[in-house]
């Protein structure tokens, strides 16, 4: 017989068979033995004690009883059957196993007449004690399994559970498939490492933490699969991340110039904080090395990331390359047009906007600019990518909040220039450590963790309905203040009529508080021409309207320093992270700032939670690990584009130590040997080999 190896697939394995394997694939995603064995326990239940059926208490979690099934039956319903079998312990005392789904299949199963041990949750119907869907297994197999009293629980559907792999069925096609003979694991781990981390063995970890003796071996081999899956990850994301940089050659930009020296002493009018220095430090050193600079920069609302851009794209034109920077709506691309052109006031720089709004007669002089070089920066959205967009010499193109963009939409930007040019991609939304390290695992990571001096903290409070005459009298005393105030509504969908009105519903509730002519309100929503959210964006900009109620289209590029009030209605339907972007459009000035979190009286306790985070801290990196802790790091950077690796064993919240020391194993590794052609290291070559066959889903960045 051939042998069992990783890749066979599950329909191959004993117990398992064409149908099983059909509902394996599409309910769990197992489609081979490798599938299967990393389909780890996500618990143990400790099987050791036994009791009586006369014993049994109403507060019993789960009980556990050794006997004989007498008598089998299936009764009629109006849904089809049930099954019920009696049961009768060492003391002749009986009590029914019952099964309302699966009768059909399970009646062939049940092995009556004969010794057995049933494990559930036991319930009583008219006074009479039974176990719903009980796990049953023949004495001696149970004395004899391996393991004995730990019981490894794994996580199943109903759909597999009716069709005979619950827990208990998964538990025994994987005791069958580990006790086969032909069964063959390759290691993945050189014996060296797995010397110096006091790991088993690949074959040996499969054994321990399917069915171990204890919980400290069964802890021991579960850190050793997961190392060994987070090391392939990180060797996989270095390993790119060097094809990316030192791998492939870019343009040097050798020196600091005219205009980057004559901006830096002339006109940027402050001291740059100590992390953006450092930040340009590490930049700087990027764009020395010959290497094509593949780099993430994170940093909060404010703290500096734009002008570290214009400061990058001034050295890319002193060079005599052009610079872009592709935002992801046409309100940021806009602010960083005016942001720009109002720093760099009178310098010789052509600046230009390419985005969809940009009527042809106008882009035409724009991209004959591009082509002949005569514009030396290029701010736009995705118009950028668009064909027929040529630079004469394209090199750095910076990316405004670049989880908003695709990865096919961002190579389209790459192959604008031969070399290809450099990349910053930037972010406000603070992302975890550990996150960063899979999800950006093949960029350099810069951290802007400081905030510019004078910039007051903003103070966040929670209010219920209840409190809103207070909140109103509090916007009035602001605006008394020659204040300006943001009421942002949820609008999930822009076509949900439901988010649409309240909406609406509160711009007519704060304009009968609020009237003309003392107050002026602007609204902004998703359904408005580009040329209508302009108007009222600017009028508040320019303080002709003191409230501006909007929907998350200001979540990013607005910038109104006079604003000192953020009010964010329903905002339990907000996640941490856009709660905070929203927070950020105020504190933007010199005054003191507040964000107000309305909600209803009854919520979450996950809202809860999130509230009482933002009312208790402005730091986005401790938001972020909040975050990620409530929904996961794939909900927490979007599922489509977040390029999140599809862990089968490891966690990136709770293993966070196992990925550090993965990380610094894969780094010391590849620094001997980069591209693992020692010997020492052909087991790792041929597991990465393997991993890149399988359906891993190891998404590239950029």
């Amino acid at each position: 017989m051939p042998n069992l190896q990783a890749d066979t697939p599950v329909e191959f394995i004993k117990g398992i068979g064409p149908k099983r394997a059909e509902w394996l694939k599409s309910e769990l995603g197992i489609y081979e033995a490798g599938d299967l064995l990393e389909h780890l326990p996500f618990r143990y239940e400790d099987r050791t004690d036994f009791v009586e059926v006369k014993d049994i208490t109403s507060d019993a979690i789960a009980i556990q009883i050794k006997g004989v099934i007498t008598e089998v039956k299936q009764i009629p319903t109006k849904r089809g059957s049930r099954l019920v079998a009696t049961f009768k312990d060492h003391s002749g005392t009986t009590l029914d196993l019952v099964w309302f789904k699966g009768a059909k299949w399970m009646a062939a199963q049940i092995p009556a007449l004969q010794k057995v041990v049933v494990f559930g949750k036991p319930a009583k119907y008219q006074n009479r004690w039974n176990l719903p869907h009980p796990e049953i297994e023949l004495e001696d197999s149970f004395e004899r399994r391996n393991g004995k009293g730990l019981q490894p629980v794994y996580r199943t559907t109903e759909k597999l559970t009716n069709r005979g792999l619950s827990s208990a069925g998964i538990a025994k096609v994987i005791r069958l498939l580990l006790a086969s003979p032909e069964l063959v694991l390759a290691e993945s781990i050189p014996g060296f490492l797995l010397k110096e981390l006091q790991m088993p063995h690949k074959a040996d970890a499969m054994l321990m933490v399917h069915a171990p003796q204890n919980h400290a071996e069964a802890e021991s081999a579960r850190n050793r699969l997961k190392f060994e899956e987070l090391l392939l990850l990180q060797l996989k994301l270095l390993m790119q991340k060097r094809e990316q940089t030192q791998d492939m050659p870019g343009v040097r930009f050798e020196q600091v110039g005219a205009l980057f020296n004559d901006f830096y002493s002339n006109h940027l009018g402050f001291e740059l904080t100590g992390a953006q220095k450092r930040v340009m430090r590490e930049i700087r050193s990027d764009l020395n090395t010959g290497w094509h600079m593949n780099r993430l920069l994170q940093g909060d609302v404010g703290s500096g990331k734009t002008m570290v851009a214009l400061l990058t794209a001034l050295l890319a034109i002193d060079n005599g390359y052009q610079a872009c920077v592709m935002a992801p709506t046409e309100i940021l691309a806009n602010q960083h047009l005016e942001s720009f052109r109002e720093a760099l006031g009178a310098l010789p720089i052509r600046i230009e906007l390419l985005t969809g709004s940009v009527k042809k007669a106008a882009r035409r002089p724009i991209l004959e600019g591009l082509k002949s070089g005569e514009v030396n920066l290029l701010i736009g959205t995705h118009a950028l990518i668009e064909p027929g967009v040529e630079f004469q010499r394209l090199g750095l193109a910076v990316i405004d909040e670049q989880h908003r963009f695709g990865v096919a939409q961002r190579s389209k930007l790459w192959a604008k220039a031969s070399p290809a040019p450099h990349v910053l991609v930037m972010t406000a939304t603070p992302i975890p450590r550990t996150l960063a390290m899979t999800a950006y695992g093949d960029l350099d990571v810069s951290v802007i963790d400081e905030m510019p001096p004078g910039r007051k903290s903003i103070k966040t409070v929670h209010r219920t309905d209840g409190a809103r005459l207070s909140v109103f009298q509090f916007i009035e005393d602001e605006i008394a203040r020659e204040r300006q105030v943001y009421v942002v509504y949820p609008l999930i969908e822009e076509s949900s009529s439901m988010d649409y009105k309240d909406l609406m519903d509160g711009y007519e509730s704060l304009s009968r508080r609020f009237p003309l002519p003392e107050f002026r309100i602007g609204i902004v929503h998703g359904r408005m021409k580009a040329e209508d959210k302009d108007i009222e964006m600017e009028r508040f900009s320019n303080g002709t309207s003191q409230i501006l109620v909007a929907t998350t289209v200001i979540e990013v590029g607005v910038n109104v320093p006079n604003a000192s009030v953020m009010v964010i209605e329903s905002s339990e339907r907000f996640g941490l992270a856009q709660l905070h972007q929203l927070r950020g459009r105020v504190g933007r000035g010199a005054e003191q700032s507040y964000c107000v979190l309305m909600t209803g009286d009854e919520l979450s306790k996950e809202a809860r939670r999130r509230l009482e985070t933002m009312c208790r801290t402005n730091d986005g990196f401790e938001l972020a690990e909040v975050d990620m802790e409530l929904r996961g790091p794939g909900d927490l950077m979007g599922t489509q584009q977040s390029g999140i690796p599809d862990l089968k064993m490891a966690d990136l919240l709770r293993d966070r130590e196992i990925l550090t020391t993965a990380r610094y194993i894969g780094n010391r590794i590849l620094e001997e040997d980069a591209d693992l052609s020692k010997p020492e290291h052909a087991i790792l070559n041929q597991a990465l080999i393997r991993a890149r066959k399988g359906r891993t889903n190891w998404s590239r960045i950029s």
